[in-house]
């Protein structure tokens, strides 16, 4: 009788008023914390390519900013895809979606955050970083996650945009200005996205169709899918050179960009022939996991290069 009594009290008490289930940990969770690595990684090669001297600490603070603004865009995006995030194996288990936080916390959490990273870089930096650190978490948290996501199968490839401007941030935060070298990063990117995440939905695409998201695979069909992944990816690879060529990547990158994109185009080929059965889920999640070892080498290359630089030269050998 009491527990009755104490569940109707609370079903009367004020939101605001009741006690949170949620912890640090989960706080830390709605930021994304594996996407905010890559984030930060990302911008940290941006920053390595600028084109004038690196203020240490100013870079550091810039990261922190855009660390903080990538994490506030996975707090939006968690609060606006959870009912998605509900119905989706992967996802299920979210703080939303789990009930651990509420919507309401997750945005009250995400906009000061959102808030105070723009204005940080603003302040530290300059506010033309700053605008397009504002641009990227709004264009994820409402243009991709509110929009495209739901209702284009195209969400991967335009959305992806989102995703790729960290370096270009990075970059700008250290000039200034937009520069070629954070374009091409930008690119690359962006590029890499589409075959990186249709490579996952051929294989959760089950899971996708429960929730209602047009991913590719479940609006245009598998085979032709499989036909956008391989172009995409022989489109990556050559492009993927252009830091050798542009000069602000040296022979190493150049050596790591080739190999690893021969091998990117190995497995899209082997999503392209495997059609059917076991085999097909193998090779599409070959080709996911490979690609996030794709990135990784080439901008950890690059920033190897930047880093080495200096030391090298004492040698007489150029980056």
């Amino acid at each position: 009788m009491a527990s009755e009594h104490d569940g109707e009290a609370r079903a009367m008490t004020p939101a605001f008023a009741r006690p949170s289930l949620a912890t640090p940990g989960d706080y830390f969770e709605l930021m994304k914390p594996r996407v905010m690595s890559l984030v930060v990684f990302t911008a940290l090669t941006g920053v390595s390519i600028a084109s004038t001297p690196v203020n240490p600490v100013l870079a550091l603070a810039s990261l922190l900013a855009i660390a903080v603004g990538a994490g506030a865009s996975g707090a939006f995006n968690m609060a606006a895809d959870a009912d998605i995030d509900a119905l989706m194996t992967r996802t299920r288990n979210r703080p939303i979606p789990s009930g651990r936080v509420t919507r309401d916390e997750a945005i009250a959490f995400a906009t000061p955050l959102a808030i105070g990273s723009v204005a940080v870089l603003g302040i530290v930096a300059n506010w033309l970083a700053a605008a397009l650190l504002a641009f990227t978490i709004f264009f994820y948290a409402v243009i991709y996650t509110l929009w495209l996501k739901r209702w284009t199968p195209q969400n991967i490839v335009i959305g992806g945009a989102a995703g790729a401007l960290p370096p270009l941030i990075g970059e700008t935060a250290m000039t200034g200005h937009v520069g070629i070298a954070g374009v091409v990063l930008f690119a690359i990117i962006f590029i890499w996205t589409p075959p990186h995440f249709w490579a996952l939905a051929l294989v959760k695409s089950d899971d996708y169709a429960k929730a209602g998201v047009p991913m590719m695979p479940n609006v245009a069909g598998e085979a032709s899918t499989r036909t956008q992944i391989l172009i995409y990816t022989l489109i990556l690879a050559p492009f993927a050179l252009l830091p050798y060529t542009l000069g602000f990547g040296g022979l190493a990158y150049l050596i790591v960009a080739a190999l690893t994109g021969a091998v990117m185009i190995w497995y899209a080929w082997r999503v392209y022939r495997d059609r059917e059965g076991s085999a097909a889920v193998k090779s599409a999640w070959r080709l996911f996991g490979f690609s996030i070892l794709y990135l990784f080498l080439l901008f950890a290359t690059l920033l190897a290069e930047r880093v080495t630089a200096p030391v090298m030269s004492l040698f007489g050998y150029a980056a």
